[in-house]
């Protein structure tokens, strides 16, 4: 489990206590376009099992008690947000995948947490290569522009604080690219919200 001491924008652990707010050189060196991610636990191990469990094997049992863990890893960012989004699929992966994890968890995070679940919020309007095996270059080429916020959805976001659900972050490319769709039509502030997390590199 990922816990404070930590990166307050990247969610990054430290291997000691620079105080509170302190930031990672990676988030001053490079800051992101979502404002702030947390995750429950580094992608290996119980917790990359677990990931791949719900993700290939169709394991949505699971979902319930990772979905809990989220909302303990978001550090008041799912009680403060106004929405809960999923990261989502293409049409044509949801019809091969026949569900979409990321919306599993952000549903019943949202339930638990008593938020408005909102998938309608973002669409993936590009079919894109999986990102598994790809460079940060590539995935970030992969995702550009693959996502878009319906225009009757716009005036909804304005000025709003999101909570952005997806069950790996690996380099950042896809939530980037969501982040960036979100921002656009006025969202206000992104927190992503993944179970697991890489430190570098692909997956």
């Amino acid at each position: 489990m990922i816990e404070r001491p930590y990166c307050d924008v990247l969610g990054l652990p430290f291997a000691f206590d620079p105080g509170e707010g302190a930031v990672s050189p990676e988030a001053i060196a490079d800051p992101p376009v979502f404002d702030r991610l947390r995750s429950v636990a580094l992608h290996q191990g119980i917790a990359r099992d677990l990931v791949h469990g719900l993700k290939y094997r169709d394991r949505t049992d699971l979902a319930p008690m990772m979905a809990e863990w989220m909302i303990r890893a978001s550090d008041g960012a799912v009680a403060a947000a106004d929405m809960i989004v999923p990261v989502p699929l293409h049409p044509f992966r949801l019809w091969r995948r026949k569900f979409n994890q990321a919306a599993e968890l952000a549903r019943i995070i949202a339930e638990r947490a008593g938020r408005p679940y909102r998938p309608d919020a973002l669409r993936r309007i590009k079919r894109t290569s999986r990102q598994v095996g790809l460079g940060l270059r590539a995935r970030e080429d992969n995702v550009r522009g693959a996502f878009a916020v319906p225009e009757c959805v716009r005036p909804t976001l304005a000025g709003k604080s999101i909570v952005l659900v997806d069950d790996v972050y690996t380099t950042g490319a896809t939530v980037s690219a969501a982040t960036r769709a979100l921002k656009r039509a006025g969202a206000r502030d992104v927190t992503v919200l993944t179970f697991a997390r890489a430190l570098s590199g692909p997956i």
